[in-house]
């Protein structure tokens, strides 16, 4: 089986994020990038795969800045090849991700594609979605578990609210959104990483095509602004339903 896992860099939300001086985008001089935490479920549930039931791991990437020591870091937990897509894509859309991506999928070995669910900056994070529709395949999302079914289809874990899950059979090739590996991503030593780093090597496919645009654009970004704060309605019943019917009526959302 050949299975390929797009990942990609995001903002690291532990850092105070800043707003750039046009308003639409984040200030990305000091940005500081991360993998997106789905992405890295999607490479452990991939290399879990390969360990159970044999399989051949590409981890693929658009380089977006700092993506080269995360692939290589994806090589140091045990995939088997990493391939950068080189361009400018700083702040492509999901479209855009989607198409490019699928034009260098249909030119390598897949049986099995492997999203995260979603990712923090995303305006759409339909990616996954995207992609399966861009290369003709099913797709499922919100998935925590994959088991092969003979060579032909995976049988697929997928969560529906109130802790629900179902149960699917998919035949092969398919686009699964990961939500959670069967286990917690591993850790890859920084050692391991740089001895990965003298060993391997990065390939590199350039993007096909025109890259399409996202059908929207961003007007303008914000932070959120504080309010005034709440107020506590203290007293017996009926004096907190009439200071309650008192605030409703001053607002004009109450009638009498």
């Amino acid at each position: 089986m050949n299975i390929v896992v797009p990942v990609k860099m995001v903002p690291d939300l532990v850092e105070e994020l800043e707003i750039g001086p046009d308003g639409r985008d984040l200030d990305r001089s000091f940005l500081r990038l991360r993998i997106n935490e789905f992405d890295e479920h999607a490479v452990e549930e991939a290399i879990q795969l390969k360990e159970k039931h044999g399989a051949s791991v590409t981890v693929i990437a658009l380089d977006t800045g700092e993506v080269d020591e995360t692939l290589f870091t994806c090589l140091a937990k045990g995939a088997d090849r990493a391939l950068k897509i080189p361009g400018d894509f700083a702040g492509i859309s999901s479209h855009g991700a989607a198409a490019v991506l699928a034009g260098v999928i249909r030119s390598i070995p897949h049986d099995l594609i492997l999203t995260g669910v979603q990712a923090p900056d995303d305006r759409d994070g339909q990616v996954g979605v995207l992609l399966a529709e861009a290369l003709r395949v099913p797709h499922v999302s919100v998935v925590s578990g994959v088991e092969p079914v003979g060579e032909e289809a995976v049988t697929v874990r997928q969560e529906y609210a109130g802790g629900v899950m179902a149960e699917l059979e998919v035949d092969l090739p398919c686009v699964l959104g990961i939500q959670a590996a069967r286990q917690a991503p591993r850790y890859a030593p920084v050692s391991k990483v740089r001895q990965t780093m003298k060993t391997a090597k990065l390939d590199e496919m350039p993007a096909a095509g025109e890259v399409p645009g996202a059908g929207s654009t961003v007007l303008r970004l914000a932070k959120p602004e504080s309010g005034g704060g709440a107020e506590r309605l203290e007293g017996t019943p009926e004096e907190i339903a009439d200071r309650l019917l008192a605030i409703l009526r001053d607002r004009g959302l109450v009638r009498t």
